[in-house]
């Protein structure tokens, strides 16, 4: 039945509700151990006013909660669970948890593409590959994995849209030349023997950054190279020559500082002058153009003319020769000719010699008009004009 406000009354009533009601430490609280609630906000003679909670009981009720959920038991001295276990035990069951927690930690995945470099007290101990691993966790045993496959890119100079000042270089004759270039480079996956520290090693241990190593070496590199040439070269045809020039630059830096990074390739982008004087350039290049193409149109014109004035000097050369071989055959002949008739002229001079006589008096006398006069003229025919005579009995 509802609580009632027993503290009214006197005398027997009063009594006997106090006797009715001994099991309530407090005639004035409810049966939930609180006062009951005074009409009106309290105040008056109906009633003590509502008292404080007291925290010393809340901070035991918060105790024994805690206990309860914590191992079951009802009290501090007659429960089971964490509350009433023995303080060694509890200790122990900490222990091994953290310790557990510590062993977990040490499990670490390596992917096909990537090698996990362990080092044991900061000092290098091994290589691991790809699959499920385990180490000593910290502070025994550190890993570093990194991507061996992974091919990383750096570049310098910008774009030629949007240029920056690391690309800025002067050349040999003292032009500033606006030159960009983008290098392509991975980790080393070369071979070691045992007791040889391997590339990944080198580039995780002796190389804090990287990138910005990248970045410096080939920038070096870069204003080396291109100091050490004029700006025609950098601009026009010599590109090639320099973008070999500056990735070997920049492999040999890197070795040299044992960094275990392999140069893949390096591309040379944007190479002109700066925006304040490229329409002179621009005038230049036009020019240079024009010239390139006379030039051809002028080998053109060679190598037409000069197979024909071989051919020409070859037939000369070769006419030359046979009028040699000829006259070098007649002089022989006349050679032999003569010693025929010396012979000859040896066995009979004086017939010899009329015979050659009259031989080149025919020859001498051939195309000639032949007349015989008569020396006194008292012959019936004074002349004879023998070649008429020829001519009619020829005819």
């Amino acid at each position: 039945m509802p609580w009632k406000d027993q503290t009214g009354g006197s005398g027997d009533g009063s009594e006997q509700g106090s006797k009715g009601h001994s099991n309530h430490s407090d005639p004035h609280k409810g049966p939930w151990g609180e006062p009951p609630r005074q009409p009106n906000g309290g105040g008056g003679d109906r009633g003590p006013r509502q008292s404080p909670p007291d925290l010393e009981e809340l901070l035991r009720s918060g105790r024994d909660r805690f206990r309860r959920a914590a191992g079951g038991g009802r009290g501090p001295g007659g429960g089971s669970g964490l509350a009433g276990m023995p303080p060694r035990n509890l200790f122990i069951i900490v222990a091994l948890a953290l310790f557990g927690f510590w062993a977990f930690s040490g499990l670490y995945r390596v992917e096909s593409n990537e090698q996990a470099v362990v080092t044991t007290f900061g000092k290098f101990t091994g290589i691991e590959g790809s699959g499920l691993r385990w180490h000593v966790p910290w502070p025994v045993q550190a890993v570093t994995v990194v991507a061996v496959d992974l091919e990383r890119s750096t570049d310098i100079g910008g774009t030629e849209d949007r240029q920056t000042a690391d690309g800025l270089m002067l050349t040999s004759d003292l032009n500033i030349v606006a030159i960009g270039i983008k290098v392509n480079w991975q980790i080393k996956d070369d071979s070691y023997e045992e007791g040889e520290f391997p590339d990944v090693a080198k580039y995780v241990l002796k190389i804090e950054n990287p990138e910005g190593l990248v970045r410096a070496v080939a920038e070096s590199a870069l204003r080396e190279i291109v100091g050490a040439n004029e700006l025609d070269p950098v601009i026009s045809d010599q590109r090639d020559a320099i973008r070999l020039e500056i990735m070997e630059r920049i492999q040999s830096t890197l070795d040299l500082y044992d960094s275990g990074i392999k140069i893949v390739r390096v591309n040379l982008g944007h190479a002109g002058p700066t925006p304040e004087v490229k329409p002179a350039f621009d005038d230049v290049i036009d020019a240079r153009s024009e010239a390139q193409e006379t030039i051809n149109i002028a080998r053109g014109y060679a190598n037409k003319i000069i197979p024909e004035a071989r051919g020409e000097a070859q037939r000369v050369i070769l006419d030359a020769e046979a009028y040699a071989a000829r006259v070098v055959a007649e002089a022989r002949g006349e050679a032999s000719r003569f010693i025929a008739i010396y012979t000859e002229y040896a066995k009979a001079p004086e017939v010899t010699r009329q015979r050659m006589y009259l031989e080149t008096v025919e020859k001498v006398l051939s195309g000639t008009n032949k007349i015989i006069m008569d020396n006194d003229g008292s012959g019936t025919v004074p002349y004879i004009n023998v070649n008429e005579l020829t001519r009619r009995s020829g005819e």
